[in-house]
């Protein structure tokens, strides 16, 4: 339902004439920080556990800047029982003095309240950085109730506070002092904006500063922590110093630990100086343990800041090993044998580690989870590949080992899909129920997907827009049994949930096999409603608990169907949400004529066109990825417990704590 007010918007003006309800005043323009404050997850990515440790990474990033320009060796963190975390560096510190374009202000000001300034938008202060649009550290700022900056330049003392992104009086000179330079920052996070209860985990500040001193050799990082903020579990130290020479090299060593190699040492290196492209710098060790529940461990880097999501560094690592391997089986004559080795093959159990330093780094979103640069691929591509063919010939024995342990691979990846198509054929013979699974055709699992749709209505119009090569359908009726609150027994016997393990062609728990996976990726294709999002939440519940494989290997991801159609004349768009309809309205509507808008009261009610084009095209639809924050895992538990679990009180409590978050709803 749409509210009167919003309704006689869309019907059009009542007369042409009539504007005395929009004027100037209704217009707004928000100044300085408050866009951050109004729309926090525009730059941090939202307000939850890693969005808060986000504002650290932001500004030891800064720190981190100024030590691999040479300006910096010492960083200090150090995280205080008040909630407090400082970060200091003996760098050159931030400049104090007037701002050209703001002779009223220092550069100091106008670095922690200004969106979009800094040093880093050309290349003449910093040659790399992680920062790129000049809001890290005024976005910390903007998101903390109480920070501090003080600056040591040439031989003088500044202090300056600030509160919600606003100073709170003048820069003060603090009088000379010889023994110190550089910038130290202390924030505390807002709880209006992260909740009152909020605050940093010492174990994952504790591993964050632990990998920046892996990615420069040669800075030091001290880390310092209140003992009470340490918890018993986190098992790390109060007080520690980072310094690893070695670099990746020794990060992966550690890694590593007592694992049993394939071949005699890792393969680690960098490129030669930076010749106006960029330097690369890369740690690589297979071991046939794997590492725990993950089978690889790859980790991305660029200019110092974490990619998790990969990008196109990684793609020209996993290229260099692949090409490099292959083309020491023609050398060998074992070319014929590694005809079939692809980069998964030479990328299981593997432990690799690649850090790239660049002059314009793109990145997708403010987060930067994942490095889009295209020159990058080739960069590290380049960079590896001759180094990892010398490493290859200069030990044949190790060379061979880790050949026959790709090949081996292969051979097995072969077999393992030749059995889940005898399997495939044989689960859907077994199943046969009307109206269920309706399969795809293509007999192998590589790039195929089954989407989970709630009803025989949803599923309908899912099956007349799927691609019925790749795509299988498979409606569910109403809402799954809740897993988290029920025996084994019960979920054994549950007719929806049995339909679900024969369809994905794997069991439960103990007995869940990633290999005996029919599909490629799996979906959850729910309403766009509060019906839907709680249909997704026990599905993902029962996939958390009973086949965690699916998650930790990347495979469960969440449909966006759209909840409202925009018309204007010819012109269409889709809105996922409310917030996306405004958005609409606002920049892509704004012309004349009438606005028809439509809600969509479910998948069912949706035109297969319009279902194919919004929802389940590869080429147009949007899907989340559902993954586990593995640094946040105890929290993650608790969090299932006590939203899906049997104790309605400590739901309860939850809904009272974060009730603050919640937005009222027209609908």
């Amino acid at each position: 339902m749409v509210s009167a007010a919003k309704k006689d918007l869309f019907a059009g003006p009542k007369s042409g004439n009539d504007t005395s309800n929009y004027s100037a005043k209704d217009i707004e323009v928000l100044e300085g920080l408050e866009p951050v404050r109004l729309r926090p997850g525009m730059y941090i990515g939202g307000t939850d556990a890693r969005a808060l440790h986000h504002l650290f990474a932001e500004v030891i990033d800064n720190s981190m800047d100024e030590a691999v320009a040479g300006h910096a060796s010492r960083i200090e963190v150090e995280y205080e029982i008040s909630g407090h975390l400082s970060i200091s560096d003996n760098g050159r510190g931030i400049p104090v003095d007037p701002h050209p374009k703001y002779p009223k202000k220092s550069a100091l000001e106008v670095i922690l309240t200004e969106l979009h300034s800094g040093g880093k938008f050309s290349n003449k202060a910093y040659e790399t950085s992680g920062g790129l649009h000049g809001v890290g550290v005024s976005v910390v700022n903007a998101l903390s109730d109480d920070l501090v900056v003080e600056v040591a330049r040439n031989k003088t003392l500044y202090s300056m506070t600030f509160s919600r992104g606003k100073p709170v009086g003048k820069i003060k000179n603090l009088g000379a002092i010889n023994n110190r330079r550089g910038t130290k920052v202390r924030f505390h996070p807002d709880p209006e904006i992260f909740g009152p209860k909020a605050k940093f985990s010492a174990a994952r500040l504790f591993r964050m500063a632990r990998a920046k001193a892996y990615l420069q050799p040669g800075v030091e990082i001290r880390w310092k922590c209140a003992p009470e903020l340490v918890q018993e579990l986190d098992a790390i130290p109060s007080e520690a110093t980072f310094h690893f020479p070695g670099g990746l090299a020794d990060y992966l060593k550690e890694t590593m630990g007592a694992k049993t190699m394939i071949t005699e040492d890792i393969f680690a290196g960098r490129s030669k100086k930076d010749t106006g492209h960029g330097r690369v710098e890369w740690a690589v060790g297979w071991t046939p343990a794997g590492f725990g529940e993950a089978d690889n461990l790859i980790r991305s880097y660029c200019n110092t800041v974490p990619t998790p999501g990969g990008g196109t560094h990684e793609a020209g690592l996993r290229a260099a090993l692949t090409k490099g391997l292959r083309a020491y089986a023609d050398i060998t004559g074992m070319s014929k044998k590694a005809a079939n080795i692809t980069t998964d093959d030479v990328m299981s159990s593997i432990g690799a580690l690649v850090s790239i330093f660049i002059k314009s780094p793109e990145f997708q979103g403010q987060t930067k989870d994942r490095l889009s640069n295209t020159e990058a691929s080739k960069l590290v591509e380049n960079a590896v590949r001759d180094p990892f063919d010398h490493w290859l010939a200069s030990s044949p024995k190790d060379a061979t080992k880790l050949l026959e342990w790709a090949i081996q691979n292969s051979e097995d990846r072969l077999k393992r899909r030749k059995a889940r198509d005898v399997k495939r054929k044989s689960a859907t013979k077994k199943l046969r129920l009307p109206g269920k699974l309706s399969d795809c055709s293509r007999k192998g699992s590589e790039g195929t997907e089954l989407f989970i749709v709630e009803g025989d209505s949803a599923g309908g119009s899912a099956k007349q827009a799927r691609n019925r090569e790749t795509q299988a359908i498979l409606p569910l009726k109403g809402k799954i049994l809740n897993v988290e609150s029920a025996t084994m027994d019960k979920i054994q016997r549950n007719a929806e949930i049995s339909d679900l393990c024969v369809a994905l062609g794997v069991g439960l728990g103990k007995r869940f096999e990633l290999d005996d996976l029919r599909y490629e990726r799996v979906v959850i294709m729910t309403d766009a409603d509060v019906d839907g999002a709680h249909i997704a939440a026990l599905l993902i519940t029962f996939f958390y608990r009973y086949t965690p494989g699916l998650i930790d290997t990347g495979r469960l991801y969440m449909a966006m169907p759209p909840l409202y159609k925009l018309k204007q004349g010819s012109k269409i768009a889709y809105a996922i949400d409310d917030a996306h309809k405004d958005h609409l309205l606002e920049t892509e509507f704004t012309g004349r004529g009438k606005i028809e808008l439509g809600r969509f009261k479910g998948l069912g009610e949706m035109m297969a066109s319009q279902l194919k084009d919004t929802t389940m095209n590869p080429k147009t639809r949007k899907m989340i990825r559902i993954t586990i924050d593995d640094d946040n895992l105890p929290s993650t538990e608790a969090l299932v417990e006590t939203l899906m679990g049997k104790r309605a009180d400590l739901r309860f409590q939850y809904i009272q704590d974060h009730a603050q978050f919640i937005e009222e709803l027209d609908i």
